[in-house]
Order: structure tokens, then C-alpha cells, then sequence
């Protein structure tokens, strides 16, 4: 029933959405009642979440290139006449100690996680300033609270992205924008894990597959991976007016693993 949904009627846009975490958000967004901009640089994918929804339109984008995100925003308002909620999402990972990692890795995923946070927020913001109200939020991860082991392209990516947040949050309060971070732990049991980081890290620690899930689930006190469901209580939060008194924030959702 409608009376239960936390975002009945908003529009919410969603960058990186055409599966995994993004996907999952989406899906979430959907069922608290939001009309859902699916945006991707996969737009195949992003079409065929965006079927899946209730009201929602996929919208091709290269975060990386600002011309496309004011064209996803463009999109949104043409379709549904206003923007809400900004989900930042878009990111990469491209592991490796310092002496093996290319100065073009670490600038694609700097360009990709942290300017395509930039340009996905200077796209958006002028709508929600005109609308006088909005909620941004960036999908950052625990790594942008402390540095990642061989890592350090992400996570100086994730640190100039909280960064960014409590400055835009700053520029943005007293026009009724809130801005914050979602500061995710490892979501063990994600495709992006099963399929991609959990070999990157294998190769680069010197250890298996199986070793690796085992050291990071042995640093999380709860004792269990984070699962798309924890960030995404969290974004439906932020993104309602129950956290309307928050700005600036880069709430942690690791089991304990990361407290400050």
C-alpha cells in the first residue's frame, strides 16, 4: 500500500544502475514509490532494469563526461518535471600496489569515482535549486574513511569523495539541499566480489580466493558480509525527510568494522 512507502511520488535519479549494487537501489527506490531515472554507461542493462520498474526510464551515460550527465538530467525533468533524489552510485575498482598500478588506472578510476560525482551533482543541482529542496546522495564505501591495501586508487578516490560531499553540503544547506555519503563494507557475497575482486586481491596479496573472504570477514565484528539490503535501509533514509536535520554526513554501514 501506498501509505507505507517512505518515497511515495519522488523522482530519483541513479548513476551505475544497470546491475549489482545499483540495481539493487533501484529496485529499492521503485518500491518505496519513486519514479527511477536507470542511468548507465551500460545501456543495455539500464533498459532492462528500468523494465522491470514501475515508472522508470533508462538513460545512457559516461558519468566522466559532463555533457552527458546534463543530458540525464534533461531527461528526468522532460519525463517526470522534477528531480528529488540524486543517488551518486557510478564507480570502479582498479586494484594494485603503487609500482604495478598505471598513473592511467589510477586517473581513470579518480575520473570515474570522484569527478564523475562532480559532474553528476553539477548536472542535477541547478533543478533541485530551482525546486528549493533535494537530497544527494553519494554510494561511497568504508575505503574512503581508511586507506585500502593495495588500494589506493579507490580509496583516494572515496576520500575526495566525502570530501566533496561536506563541502557541497556546505555550499548547498541553506537552500534546502542535504548532501551525504553512504560508506558501505565489503559486500562479500555481490557479484562484483565473486566475480572480479576477489581474484584482483588473491593475485595481489599472495593468497587464494577463499583466504581473502576469510581475512575480511575477520575483520567485521558482526561477522558477516554487508548485503545490498543494509545500504539500501540506509539510503531510503537520507533520501526521506526523517533524516531532514542531516547534512554533511558519511554514514558507515559495516558492521562495526569502521566507527568513525
Amino acid at each position: 500500500m501506498s501509505c507505507c512507502r517512505m518515497l511515495d511520488g519522488k523522482v530519483a535519479i541513479i548513476t551505475g544502475a544497470s546491475q549489482g549494487l545499483g540495481e539493487a537501489l533501484a529496485q529499492r527506490l521503485n518500491a518505496e514509490g519513486c519514479k527511477v531515472v536507470v542511468a548507465d554507461v551500460n545501456i543495455d542493462g539500464a533498459q532492462k532494469v528500468a523494465s522491470s520498474l514501475s515508472d522508470a526510464i533508462a538513460v545512457k551515460v559516461d558519468v566522466t563526461k559532463l555533457t552527458d550527465c546534463e543530458a540525464m538530467a534533461k531527461a528526468a525533468i522532460d519525463k517526470y518535471g522534477k528531480i528529488d533524489i540524486l543517488v551518486a552510485n557510478a564507480a570502479i575498482v582498479k586494484s594494485g600496489a603503487i609500482n604495478e598500478l598505471t598513473s592511467e588506472a589510477f586517473a581513470l578510476v579518480v575520473n570515474v569515482n570522484l569527478n564523475g560525482y562532480f559532474n553528476t551533482v553539477k548536472a542535477v543541482v541547478p533543478y533541485m535549486q530551482a525546486a528549493g529542496k533535494g537530497s544527494i546522495i553519494q554510494i561511497n564505501s568504508k575505503s574512503g574513511k581508511k586507506g585500502s591495501f593495495k588500494n589506493g586508487a579507490y580509496a583516494a578516490s572515496k576520500f575526495g569523495g566525502i570530501g566533496l560531499t561536506q563541502s557541497l553540503a556546505l555550499e548547498f544547506a541553506a537552500e534546502g539541499i542535504r548532501v551525504n555519503s553512504i560508506c558501505p563494507g565489503n559486500l562479500l557475497n555481490s557479484p562484483l566480489w565473486v566475480n572480479s575482486l576477489f581474484k584482483q586481491y588473491a593475485a595481489n596479496q599472495g593468497i587464494t580466493e577463499e583466504q581473502v573472504r576469510a581475512k575480511y570477514l575477520a575483520q567485521v565484528p558482526m561477522g558477516r558480509s554487508c548485503e545490498y539490503e543494509d545500504v539500501a535501509n540506509v539510503m531510503v533514509f537520507l533520501s526521506s525527510d526523517m533524516s531532514s536535520y542531516m547534512t554533511g554526513q558519511a554514514l558507515n554501514v559495516t558492521g562495526g568494522q569502521q566507527m568513525t
